[in-house]
Formats: structure tokens, C-alpha cells, sequence
């Protein structure tokens, strides 16, 4: 059943995405294009090199947090799971406030664009705001509908008092005198975890394919070397590192080996799908249309307001709040080194991407 709701998801998702694609090509521009070092056959190399690079780092991103069934130290039982964790955290916080956002006011605030309605009123931190509200109605709804449907067929423990007197008076959960009979419920606990990290891992990938998509766009569609040559290797760090922190969510949720290969790949191949797209659409895509620029500009702004909470209030606050974490100096230590490499370097790479 989870397994045909991610597809569902991700398949509306998808053709959200091929509506828009359309949308951006036939757009015309009223903006004087830039000059730029064009070169097609050169810049195809860097291209494929991106393509390759790019599906390669997210594939091994993706997959070495979910070695931990494999590799026990990797578990998410360790010390340095939190440690991972935390670094990806601080990746994808860094991707939200650094990269994504960036590009959303940039987008929108193109002087491509006319005054009015878009110079009148800031659209990008209301989208991004919107959306991240958006995204804690999403979990709370999502969270309580699957523990709901999951209570629903837990079993009832039921314990007779009259054939069994000494636990007579030793159970807290509704007892019915009248019947001489007490009904405790087990607590479900770890199912009702299970189910968070569940719909966390979920809305995260959301948010990461957002993004990711309109990135490979872009670059493939980009006919400029000297602007895709510095962003191969950033764009390859920039996958590897939020691949980590997708995987980190998918281990916790403990899927079905079918779905965490779904997902697994939705990661991986969103990116280089996208490069594929725009090598198609190169030759009459322009990025500084108006269209292009109010769609870019607001899925990436949808995009980071995503990630900024779901990297504070789903990854960093649920594990910096965690009992474990604060009765050990030493993890907490750990976990906030982690979480400002994680997010000083995602934001270095932000000199070349």
C-alpha cells in the first residue's frame, strides 16, 4: 500500500513537471539575451560529463546510508549514524538557504520580468513561506492518517481479571468493571516512528526532485562552457551530500526493499533526466523568457521553503532533542561539528554552483 502511494506521488509529481517543460519552451523572451561564450560541441562534453558524474555520485550517496543492514557500524543504532545525519542536515539546510533560495529571487526579480505585479510585493519568501506551512500541514495530516489507519488494525489485548486476579489492579488503560473484564491496548510506539520517518522521507525527496529537476534543465540547456565546467564537480559534490541525507530519512523508515529502490532511483535519475531534457529543448529554450523565469523562480522557491524545514524541524530538531543526544557530551559535540561541515561546505560550493 505505501508502495503504491510513493508511486502515485511521484508520478503526479512528474507530470506536473512535463506540463510546465512545455510551458518554458514556447515562451518568447522580452529581455535582451547575454553574450556568451556559446560553443555546442564543447559544451556537450561537459554535458555528458555532468550526466555521468552526477548519476553516479547521487547513486553512491544515496546508497551508503542504506549499508547499515550490511555494514553494522553504519546502523542507526551507532553514535555515528546521528554524526551522518547531522552532516546531511546541515548539506540540506545549506541547499534550501544557499543555493535554492537564491535562485528564486533571482529568478523573480529579473528585470526580464515587468515591474508590476513582480517588483511590488517580495513573491519569493512567500512562496518559500507558503510552502513550508504547507509542508507541516502535510506531515501532521499525513502522520495522523497513517496512524489512525494503522490503529485500526492493531490487534486488542484483552486479559480476563476474573481467571486471572493478580493483574487485577495492575493495568492503567480502560478498565470495565461492569464486565469484570480489563482491555489494555499495546502501545505502538516504535510504529508510530516508523510512520513519521515514513511520511519525513517522503516530502523530503519531494523537495529534493523540485529542485533537482529544474537544475538539470538548466544545464542542459546551457550552451556555455565556461558556465558549465565549474558546475560538474559542484553539482556532483552537491548530489553525493543531499543523497546522503535522502538515504539517511529512507533507513529510518525502514521500507520494503522495492520501495527504497524506487526511491533510491527517483534520486539518482531526476538530475540527469533533467540534463537530458534540456539537451533536447537547447535549441529553443531561453532561460531569460518570463515564463521561464516565474516557473523557475517559484518552484525553487517552493522548493527551499521544503527543505529549510524539513532540515530544521525533521532532521536537526527531532535528533538534537533526542534523549540519547543529550545525555552524551560527546554526541552532542559530534552531531554540531557534523552539522557546521555539513553546511560550510555545501555553502563553499555555492563560489562555483
Amino acid at each position: 500500500m505505501g508502495f503504491t502511494k510513493n508511486m502515485k506521488l511521484y508520478l503526479v509529481f512528474s507530470i506536473l513537471i512535463l506540463i510546465a517543460i512545455p510551458t518554458l519552451v514556447v515562451a518568447e523572451c522580452t529581455c535582451d539575451e547575454e553574450d556568451e561564450d556559446r560553443n555546442k560541441s564543447k559544451a556537450l562534453r561537459y554535458k555528458i560529463a555532468a550526466l555521468v558524474s552526477i548519476l553516479v555520485a547521487s547513486t553512491i550517496g544515496v546508497c551508503i546510508p542504506l549499508l547499515g543492514k550490511v555494514i553494522p557500524a553504519l546502523s542507526p543504532e551507532k553514535d555515528i549514524f546521528f554524526i551522518i545525519k547531522a552532516f546531511a542536515a546541515g548539506v540540506i539546510l545549506s541547499t534550501g538557504f544557499i543555493h535554492v533560495l537564491p535562485d528564486a529571487f533571482e529568478n523573480l526579480t529579473s528585470p526580464c520580468l515587468k515591474e508590476h505585479p513582480w517588483g511590488d510585493f517580495p513573491f519569493t519568501g512567500f512562496v518559500a513561506m507558503c510552502t513550508a506551512m504547507g509542508t507541516l500541514m502535510v506531515d501532521t495530516y499525513a502522520t495522523a492518517y497513517f496512524q489512525k489507519h494503522h490503529s485500526k488494525k492493531t490487534p486488542t489485548t484483552q486479559v480476563d481479571c476474573e481467571t486471572n486476579p493478580e493483574v487485577d489492579g495492575h493495568i492503567d488503560l480502560h478498565t470495565h468493571v461492569s464486565h469484570g473484564h480489563a482491555h489494555g491496548h499495546v502501545p505502538f510506539d516504535n510504529s508510530s516512528e516508523l510512520l513519521r520517518h515514513r511520511v519525513i522521507s517522503q516530502v523530503l525527496e519531494l523537495g529534493i526532485i523540485v529542485h533537482s529537476i529544474i537544475i538539470g534543465i538548466s544545464l542542459g540547456a546551457s550552451e556555455s562552457p565556461k558556465t558549465i565546467r565549474p558546475l560538474v564537480a559542484a553539482l556532483t559534490f552537491h548530489q553525493f551530500f543531499e543523497g546522503m541525507g535522502l538515504g539517511s530519512c529512507i533507513t529510518q523508515a525502514n521500507f520494503k526493499s522495492v520501495s527504497i529502490t524506487i526511491m533510491g532511483l527517483f534520486f539518482a535519475l531526476t538530475t540527469p533526466v533533467g540534463i537530458g531534457i534540456g539537451l533536447g529543448i537547447s535549441s529553443v529554450y531561453d532561460e531569460n523568457s518570463p515564463t521561464a523565469l516565474i516557473v523557475e523562480g517559484i518552484f525553487n522557491a517552493a522548493s527551499s521553503g521544503i527543505l529549510i524545514y524539513m532540515a530544521l524541524v525533521d532532521l536537526l530538531a527531532a535528533d538534537f532533542m533526542n534523549p540519547r543526544m543529550q545525555k552524551s557530551g560527546r554526541l552532542t559535540l559530534g552531531c554540531n561539528v557534523s552539522l557546521l561541515l555539513g553546511a560550510g561546505c555545501m555553502s563553499l560550493i555555492a563560489k562555483w554552483a
